[in-house]
């Protein structure tokens, strides 16, 4: 075996040891009761809650929609969907995570309008404590085929007399006026 066969050899031995190194067998569920837990669908990116640089100026949280509420303590909050019509906003019960109530509820809502040719990337929820004042700030995928000024007049009341509705109707979020804003710049309805 020449020089440069034995390096070879090496090699792809030393490959393939690293490869099998680093696999790890499946857990063995043989002779115990454990189960393994479901899988989360690799399409639910669920929003966190990421504090502001400076705490006064409230807290601000972001994601995008579904949120996941497979934990056990959830509570059931309130909001609120348009009518066929879209003439008014109907309350809806839904479970949430308890200690993710606002960016959740917020998730439950936008779930309903990410359709496939109106899609959100993602959102930021602003909530100013000393002014009552939420901020919605929006982030339409680049690829969606529509954005928020083609939606009809029907589609933005629906969105925005939703979110508006949930978030103003919680007493413990302590809102008392929402804004909508796309990329920081102003929605004007």
């Amino acid at each position: 075996m020449n020089t440069t066969q034995k390096y070879l050899t090496v090699l792809i031995s030393g490959l393939l040891l690293v490869g099998l190194g680093s696999c790890t067998p499946p857990p063995s569920n043989l002779g115990s009761n454990n189960s393994l837990p479901n899988p989360t669908p690799s399409n639910t990116v669920s929003p966190t809650a990421k504090p502001s640089p400076d705490e006064s100026e409230g807290q601000t949280l972001t994601g995008s929609q579904p949120f996941n509420t497979s934990s056990q303590n959830t509570v059931s909050v309130t909001v609120y969907e348009a009518d066929s019509q879209c003439e008014t906003v109907l309350p809806k019960k839904v479970a949430v995570p308890a200690d993710k109530q606002l960016e959740a509820a917020v998730g439950k809502v936008l779930e309903k309008y990410d359709t496939g040719d109106f899609d959100l990337a993602g959102y930021r929820v602003n909530v100013e404590p000393a002014t009552g004042e939420a901020t919605v700030d929006f982030r339409v995928a680049p690829d969606s085929k529509r954005k928020l000024v083609s939606l009809s007049s029907c589609e933005q009341f629906a969105l925005f007399s939703s979110l508006n509705k949930t978030l103003t109707s919680n007493p413990d979020w302590k809102i008392k006026t929402v804004r909508f804003t796309e990329q920081g710049k102003e929605i004007l309805l």
